[in-house]
């Protein structure tokens, strides 16, 4: 039986309905897939996605994040035995084709600004309010942040990317570094809840300017920078370099006025956090992208290495990681890097 039909059968089963029409929407990044279902009038979305660990999570989260008011898609029915779910329908706009939009015309403007405000505003939320209570049990597949987390995604920027670029480095020095780098991030502590993936993709706007959010089964316990930098630091934002810098100022303000928190302190690990959220959305472009030839992830990596490199000139970061530094700048000068130039977000 094919995903389309598990999902008509199981439409069937929670909603009845025989006259239904199935369509599905275009893949992301992950394994799952989504369907739009449309039942005379109503439209809802279905999501079909063999891991049951970020089904439960999802399913878990969203209920929690719904009852502290924030704004994610109700939870209409779900079938865990046959690994799928329905959700209100938010439409087909998020943050990415939103700002596309804009850029075919005032670009990167104010309304845009406002609108990362608001984005920001929310993030927050999601951060103080939404650990409160949070089942951590239904975090998958950690329930922190913690360093095999971090190692995790820095092996996946060594395999999935520099390996495939073939990029030179020293493979000791380069795995002292990234020793060295989780060391430092796990000073900050894993107070917060951490979306892990507040990113452009998953976030969604609903009549023209209210964020709506997705996708946030994998969240667990970390530090507030890491979303931050998610966001901040997306490859498809493009956003100038002046806006990110008061965007990031506008949400420790904001963060820290909420939480008691240092200003100073949320500062000096930030640029830590870029570096290896960088790294795990270069890891995921050269899986998606090189490995599996996808041009829509391929089109994200060159953008993705100009702000990591942005990241290590800018000398915020207050540990030496030589081996890492020097392996990141060799990056523009293959020649892979410069076919790559050729595509465009």
């Amino acid at each position: 039986m094919s995903e389309i039909d598990i999902v008509s059968a199981g439409y069937k089963e929670l909603f009845g309905g025989s006259d239904i029409k199935i369509t599905a929407l275009p893949k992301s990044g992950s394994d799952r897939r989504y369907f739009r279902i449309l039942d005379g009038e109503t439209s809802i979305i279905s999501a079909y996605n063999a891991n049951f660990e970020e089904n439960e999570a999802f399913i878990g989260f969203t209920k929690h994040f719904i009852s502290k008011g924030l704004p994610v898609p109700e939870i209409f029915g779900y079938l865990p035995e046959k690994f799928i779910y329905f959700l209100k329908d938010l439409g087909d706009t998020n943050l990415y084709t939103w700002l596309q939009q804009k850029h075919f015309g005032a670009g990167f403007d104010k309304e845009a600004e406002a609108l990362f405000r608001k984005i920001l505003d929310k993030l927050i939320r999601f951060q103080i309010n939404g650990i409160d209570g949070l089942n951590l049990d239904l975090c998958y597949p950690h329930r922190s942040f913690d360093r095999q987390s971090m190692m995790w995604d820095m092996n996946y920027f060594k395999y999935m990317f520099l390996k495939l670029i073939a990029v030179p480095f020293n493979e000791m020095r380069l795995e002292h570094d990234f020793n060295l780098l989780a060391d430092f991030l796990l000073e900050t502590g894993q107070d917060y809840f951490l979306y892990r993936d507040f990113q452009t993709a998953n976030v969604m706007i609903v009549d023209g300017e209210e964020p709506w959010f997705i996708d946030y089964q994998g969240g667990r316990k970390g530090a507030p920078q890491y979303d931050v930098a998610s966001l901040l630091y997306d490859a498809k934002a493009q956003i100038p370099q002046k806006v990110r810098q008061d965007l990031l100022e506008y949400h420790i303000d904001n963060f820290c006025s909420e939480s008691g928190e240092k200003k100073e302190e949320f500062t000096g690990y930030f640029a830590g956090f870029s570096m290896i959220r960088l790294m795990q959305a270069l890891g995921a472009f050269g899986f998606r992208g090189l490995y599996e030839k996808k041009p829509t992830f391929t089109g994200s990596i060159v953008p993705a290495v100009k702000l990591l490199i942005e990241v290590i000139d800018s000398e915020q970061l207050p540990v030496q990681l030589p081996e890492l530094f020097q392996t990141v700048r060799l990056i523009p000068g293959l020649k892979i890097y410069n076919d790559l130039s050729q595509y465009k977000l």
